[in-house]
């Protein structure tokens, strides 16, 4: 009989990691920090595992995350028919991590259009699955400077911006995301169901499907500047070259996400997430120009700054041309948003502090520098840029 209990013994311990602890589902999964939690929830060593991972995206499946361990489902989360036909069959899932959101033209339609999106996955899933405890919300810094069609009528907060800080007096689509998250979860006091807010800095992450890819968007810039022989230029402000800035890289949003969703020191609390160090774009302007081989780069003091989004109406066919000589994956240069670039290097940055979140227990921090560089090469093997 002992020998036949320990044999037992031996079988469970052995099969024990095939059996989901926590099952994740991802919204927005082949978005910018969704493809970092898509790569690093089914790890065997994340909080909370073993993790079954649920991806949901609008677009097809891509083929640069097609080796990661998830069921991947195609939906339009706009689309209520659409959301209730996908995602009411997920009864496991007991935690979401809402990673999305959609572009209009004003502010109050982008209210309008995530509030819609998140009641839809909301409501289907909390009807649905009885183990869902949490839910991960993503938004981000805006919520203290405020929608870009703001900028310059509404005082931002002061930096470093707490986690506390009154909503500035604007519309701003954040700001409808969370009203959402309260009222859907709040319904249900009864099934005990609990949240966290995430609000990432300047992202530094991988995903060509991300219109705010940073990263991408410099490394392309380079790329022309290196096959047209010419200078790299800093296209922005004389200040937000030599100004402090502090970045968050897409795999640290996905920790402190992950981490919010099991650690009960979390619950139902707002956390700001960036690297932990600061920098100068000078410095990194010469990340930037290494890593491409390009010799001469920097801010031009007598001419300033100038737009990348004017600069890359007339690259269409030189990138085009890159594309064709490097294989590279098909991308278009008016898919980009070059215009968040430009408005990005516009001013200042606005830095955020990441007190709360140490002092609540997540310890996690990145070298912004050794960041920058793994991102870049990241593209490289991917072949986004040569």
């Amino acid at each position: 009989m002992m020998n036949f209990k320990l044999q037992r013994k031996h079988e469970e311990d052995h099969e024990a990691p095939h059996t989901p602890k926590s099952v994740g589902l991802v919204i927005g999964v082949t978005g910018i920090v969704g493809n970092s939690l898509a790569r690093i929830l089914p790890q065997s060593d994340t909080p909370g595992g073993p993790w079954k991972v649920y991806g949901v995206a609008r677009r097809p499946r891509p083929h640069w995350n097609s080796d990661y361990p998830m069921e991947y489902i195609q939906c339009d989360i706009s689309d209520p028919k659409d959301t209730v036909s996908k995602l009411s069959r997920l009864t496991d899932v007991t935690h979401i991590f809402y990673v999305t959101w959609a572009s209009r033209s004003t502010e109050p339609q982008n209210c309008e259009a995530n509030a819609a999106m998140i009641r839809n996955v909301l409501r289907v899933v909390i009807t649905n699955a009885p183990n869902l405890c949490h839910v991960c919300l993503q938004t981000g810094t805006r919520h203290y400077f405020g929608p870009y069609e703001s900028l310059g009528k509404v005082e931002p907060q002061e930096p470093p911006c707490l986690e506390d800080l009154p909503r500035l007096n604007a519309p701003n689509f954040y700001y409808a995301l969370e009203d959402v998250l309260f009222e859907e979860v709040g319904k249900k006091e009864d099934l005990n169901i609990t949240w966290s807010v995430h609000r990432p800095g300047s992202i530094f992450g991988f995903s060509p499907y991300s219109l705010v890819n940073i990263v991408a968007m410099l490394s392309v810039y380079a790329s022309i500047c290196k096959h047209e022989k010419k200078p790299l230029r800093f296209p922005g402000s004389e200040a937000a070259w030599n100004c402090y800035s502090d970045v968050s890289d897409a795999d640290l949003i996905a920790e402190q996400q992950i981490w919010a969703a099991v650690d009960p020191n979390a619950k139902n609390e707002a956390f700001n997430v960036n690297n932990g160090d600061v920098f100068k774009w000078k410095q990194f302007w010469t990340v930037l120009a290494e890593q491409f081989e390009i010799e001469e780069y920097g801010f031009d003091e007598e001419g300033g700054g100038f737009s990348l989004l004017e600069m890359m109406k007339e690259k269409e066919g030189v990138w085009e041309e890159i594309v064709r000589e490097n294989q590279l994956e098909p991308t278009k240069l008016e898919e980009i948003g070059w215009w968040l670039l430009d408005l990005f290097f516009s001013g200042e940055g606005l830095m955020t502090s990441m007190n709360k979140s140490k002092e609540h227990g997540f310890l996690g921090f990145r070298n912004s520098r050794k960041s920058f560089v793994s991102w870049i090469d990241k593209n490289k093997a991917f072949k986004i840029v040569p």
